[in-house]
């Protein structure tokens, strides 16, 4: 099965738009067709940002995306430091994805993250639905 990791810009996106690219992802990941892991570090930086108040995040939307992620997002222990995102507030995405030996970690920011980790390889939404597309006859 396929394991990811969201970067917040992704979580914020679900807020604002439920029928934008992340709204599919999380459609994927609700009907268990690939699985989306976090980190205690990780959820604390979903939170924070989604309460930020200028981005005008209803709380209904807020609350609708937190609980979709406690659902059917599996955790994983925190993990060894990693210094390697141009944007070190970004590097727990990493931490998170070694740790659940994820095959993807999806951003709209590319530009932050090294374009693979260990296992992982950095995609933007659209490159991952293209590339799931492109896969699913494989039996992905």
């Amino acid at each position: 099965m396929i394991r990811l990791v969201l970067d917040t810009n992704l979580i914020v996106s679900f807020a604002l738009s439920p029928n934008g690219l992340a709204a599919v992802i999380f459609e994927m990941v609700a009907a268990g067709l690939v699985r989306l892991f976090i980190s205690r570090a990780v959820v604390d930086e979903y939170v924070d940002v989604l309460g930020r108040r200028e981005l005008h995040i209803p709380s209904a939307a807020r609350r609708r995306v937190l609980r979709a992620i406690e659902l059917d997002a599996l955790w994983v222990p925190e993990t060894s430091r990693i210094e390697a995102c141009s944007d070190p507030d970004d590097n727990i995405f990493l931490e998170c994805a070694e740790a659940a030996k994820a095959h993807y970690l999806i951003t709209e920011n590319v530009r932050h993250f090294p374009k693979t980790w260990k296992y992982t390889r950095v995609l933007r939404p659209g490159q991952f639905l293209k590339l799931w597309e492109t896969q699913k006859p494989l039996g992905l």
